[in-house]
């Protein structure tokens, strides 16, 4: 299992990553003549990928809780973290957008970044799915 949640830290850390690029290039492109989409892509991107890193943040917290707190008779299954994860990460990137509090900065409610956060929710719940368990220690 400590390789689940080290396969979902490289995955995290690659979308950190992007998470940090579109956030230093924002001010050049923003200040250009560009396109539309490409701003609403720019200042909405960020949303995406912090659904997607919360999921996966959460899952590999549940991961680790399972396995070195829980007492193996009593671990939760791996479904339920999976969707704890995501109805947790959901409930910070939703609520944060209709500005139930200020936690990830100076927000501006935008359509588009609810939409983004949903998407980036999908993907990052896709992703814990398709990363299978690799220790036989919890059910699923």
């Amino acid at each position: 299992m400590r390789n689940d949640i080290l396969k979902l830290v490289q995955i995290q850390i690659v979308f950190i990553v992007l998470f940090a690029f579109f956030k230093f290039i924002r001010p050049p492109v923003l200040g250009g003549d560009y396109p539309e989409w490409v701003n609403i892509m720019l200042l909405s991107l960020p949303n995406l990928f912090e659904g997607i890193i919360g999921v996966l943040m959460l899952t590999g917290i549940g991961l680790y809780l399972n396995i070195n707190v829980f007492n193996p008779k009593k671990q939760i299954r791996l479904r339920t973290i999976h969707i704890t994860a995501l109805i947790l990460a959901g409930i910070y990137v939703i609520t944060q957008e209709f500005k139930l509090h200020n936690l990830g900065g100076n927000n501006v409610f935008d359509k588009n970044d609810v939409i983004f956060s949903f998407v980036g929710l999908t993907i990052g719940y896709s992703i814990v799915l398709h990363v299978p368990p690799t220790g036989n220690k919890v059910k699923y």
